[in-house]
């Protein structure tokens, strides 16, 4: 078990910044955050930041395991720090709020293809459209 976000990121071969740490940190705080949200965040927290450097440092971060991207069709895309699991999400078409969804089946892949056409399936990413509790009680007392 890791006892800190420096300690994940010497696991991973990750160099411990500033930046990078307040990212994870952002990411931590807000799952399921755009990279622009990500950035404020960290710029509240340690002062100037490039864009460039939250993407860069996303990237790394994505890349080693550390964070998860998602990109739901027609959004930009979206950053958790749960890893390790195959789960799901379920995205608000009103307000655009997403979130997580365990594994109908319970374990890795999720969903058995008709034909795997040769792929060895060792994860699957879906993502159910709907709308929130939330926005259904805005609807239906507008």
């Amino acid at each position: 078990m890791t006892d800190s976000p420096a300690e994940l990121l010497r696991e991973r071969g990750v160099q411990v910044t500033a930046q990078r740490l307040a990212v994870l940190h952002a990411v931590g705080k807000f799952p399921h955050c755009s990279a622009d949200h990500v950035a404020n965040e960290v710029r509240e927290a340690i002062g100037t930041i490039s864009r460039q450097a939250v993407y860069d440092a996303l990237a790394v971060l994505s890349e080693k395991g550390i964070i998860r991207r998602i990109q739901p069709a027609g959004s930009a895309a979206l950053y958790e720090d749960r890893v390790g699991d195959n789960h799901h999400h379920m995205i608000c078409r009103d307000c655009g709020k997403a979130v997580d969804v365990d594994c109908s089946v319970g374990r890795k892949p999720c969903l058995t293809v008709v034909d795997d056409m040769g792929y060895e399936i060792d994860e699957a990413e879906v993502i159910y459209w709907g709308v929130c509790p939330q926005c259904l009680e805005l609807r239906s007392s507008s």
